[in-house]
């Protein structure tokens, strides 16, 4: 009776086991690395539930000293929220900055605001927005 090639059924042997062994160490690694990123991921979206977001729509200057931006904010309702403006000059520097408070009661809120400044303002840039404190 002839023998079977070596290796070619049944349980690999010699450098081919240590291969097998070493591919399924990287497989259960690799496996357990992305099943914990899928939690860290799941794990953040939760917890970042109930904050305040808001997204700069449009701003305009209106005059040398004021600039009107137009905001939309998103949070939960019985959360107040702030959120931090600034303006800025033709050559990016800061001529103005001021918080703007939206009360609880509405989750979404469509607002125009307009933010003082100290000279004429090329554009607005939202800072971010976050839960008032107390």
């Amino acid at each position: 009776m002839t023998q079977p090639p070596a290796g070619r059924y049944g349980r690999p042997t010699g450098d081919d086991a240590l291969r097998d062994r070493r591919l399924r160490r990287a497989g259960l690694v690799l496996g357990i690395a992305f099943t914990a990123l899928l939690g860290w991921i799941g794990v953040s979206y939760i917890s970042t539930a109930g904050t305040v977001s808001g997204e700069l729509i449009k701003s305009r200057p209106v005059s040398e000293t004021e600039v009107q931006v137009h905001l939309e904010v998103r949070k939960d309702e019985g959360v107040t929220g702030v959120c931090s403006l600034r303006a800025l000059s033709v050559d990016r520097g800061e001529v103005g900055r001021a918080d703007f408070t939206f009360e609880a009661g509405e989750s979404r809120i469509d607002r125009v605001v307009t933010l003082e400044t100290t000279g004429r303002a090329y554009a607005a840039e939202l800072v971010g927005c976050k839960e008032a404190a107390g």
